[in-house]
This record gives structure tokens, C-alpha cells and sequence, in this order.
């Protein structure tokens, strides 16, 4: 039997997962060094999340530093560790305004104690929302929450699995499904970004560097989704039966 090609109108039901690329790129477009990216990269996600939050989207992941970006200099590491702690200083209450439930996603045993801190607080002062439920991935790896997911017997099933990523990775649940994974920057690869939730995502790649990316963006690509016929493995259903 062909799935639907979408959950509900408009982005209802949906989950869209972002790989932010481009900030060093776009700054040194501009002459600007690349932590002048970062920040503008930072406006963005604002951008993004009152885009994802109008258009009914119902979980919105952000790929913010991967476990692999420790190998970046070790100014431009700390530069977007305190770029990640102001940002959760300024949107916490902008969240709980808006309903928005915040968690983050990843290993937490080194990131710097004052971030790890402020997760932990902007989790518990948004964990009442349901409009929108941002998860933000922060020294993350897909590779690496498999292995430690898988380290305990083997799962009896898939939904089992789920559940150990959601836990090995601090989700608050199972780690759910993406619907829509977009990447901006003009790269077309993944990146070890939730690789066992992206099996049947609908993959878009943008020219568009992260900073320049918002709200008309995603809808645009909201809608590119919309147009897509998701079979899951089956046939159209034109042919069906």
C-alpha cells in the first residue's frame, strides 16, 4: 500500500532536521572572519524557529556543532561554545513565550560545564511546551549514538532502538522519524546527522548559505516536500493493487 505524501496540511505532524551550512563561507564572502558568520548564523536559527512554529511544523532539528567539529581551531571550539550559551540566555524566555519546548541532543561529557548548565536549565523552563519541539544537536554523532545504543543486548525492535537513541542522546523519547532533511550551503551529504531517523527522509540540498536562510525558506521547502510521493518502499499509486 503507498503511504500518503503528507501527514497533514501545511507542515502539521511534520519533523525537519537542518544541517546549518555555510557561516564560514558567507563571512568570508564579506571579508569577515568567521565567527562573524557564526552570529549571523544565530539570526538565522531565530528566523527559522518562528518560521517552523507558524507553519505547524512539529519538531524542528538543528544540526549546531557535530562530534567531529572538535577537530576545528581551538578559538573558533570556544567561540561557538559561549555563541551556544548566549543563545540559550536569550531564547529561553522566547521559547516559554511561545510554547516552545527546547532540548538538546549529543554527548554532554565535553561540552564546558557553564553550557552543559544552561541546557539543563533551558530544558526544564521549556519542558512544558507543545506548539513547537526544538532540538537543538550539539556535539552530536549519528555513528557514535548507534554505537552506544547498540551496546546494550540487541533490540528487539526497531521502535527499542529508537527508544535507546532518544535516551543515549538526552531526546526526552525515542528519537523520531525525520520527514524533511534540508541542507544549506550547496554540500549534498549527511554528515553523520540522524542517520537511522533519516532512512525515508526527503532530502534537500540549497545553494542558500545558512545566514541567508529563514522563514520563506523553509516554507518553500515545505512545500517542495508536500509535492514529493513518499512510497516507503511500495509503489506509486498509480500502480498499486
Amino acid at each position: 500500500m503507498t503511504q500518503s505524501t503528507s501527514r497533514a496540511p501545511g507542515g502539521l505532524g511534520l519533523h525537519v532536521a537542518i544541517i546549518m551550512d555555510g557561516n564560514g563561507r558567507w563571512a568570508a564572502a564579506r571579508g569577515r572572519p568567521r565567527p562573524y558568520g557564526h552570529a549571523e548564523g544565530a539570526r538565522a536559527v531565530r528566523r527559522t524557529v518562528e518560521g517552523a512554529a507558524r507553519l505547524g511544523v512539529h519538531t524542528l532539528t538543528l544540526y549546531a556543532f557535530s562530534g567531529d567539529n572538535w577537530q576545528r581551531p581551538a578559538p573558533e571550539v570556544h567561540g561557538l561554545m559561549r555563541l551556544f550559551r548566549r543563545y540559550l540566555a536569550a531564547e529561553t524566555a522566547r521559547c516559554v513565550e511561545n510554547d516552545i519546548r527546547l532540548t538538546v541532543i549529543g554527548r554532554r561529557d565535553r561540552i564546558p560545564p557553564s553550557l552543559r548548565a544552561a541546557i539543563e536549565a533551558a530544558e526544564a523552563e521549556t519542558a512544558a511546551g507543545t506548539r513547537l519541539r526544538l532540538r537543538i544537536a550539539v556535539d552530536y554523532s549519528a555513528r557514535d549514538a548507534l554505537l552506544r545504543a547498540a551496546a546494550a543486548p540487541a533490540p528487539a525492535s526497531r521502535e527499542e532502538l529508537a527508544a535507546r537513541l532518544g535516551a543515549v542522546d538526552h531526546a526526552g523519547g525515542p528519537s523520531p522519524d525525520v520527514d524533511l532533511l534540508i541542507r544549506t550551503g550547496g554540500e549534498q551529504r549527511l554528515s553523520d546527522f540522524l542517520l537511522w531517523e533519516c532512512a525515508y527522509a526527503e532530502l534537500l540540498f540549497l545553494p542558500t548559505m545558512w545566514p541567508d536562510f529563514g522563514a520563506a525558506d523553509l516554507e518553500r521547502a515545505i512545500g517542495e516536500f508536500h509535492s514529493r510521493e513518499r512510497r516507503f518502499g511500495g509503489l506509486p499509486g498509480t500502480l498499486a493493487g
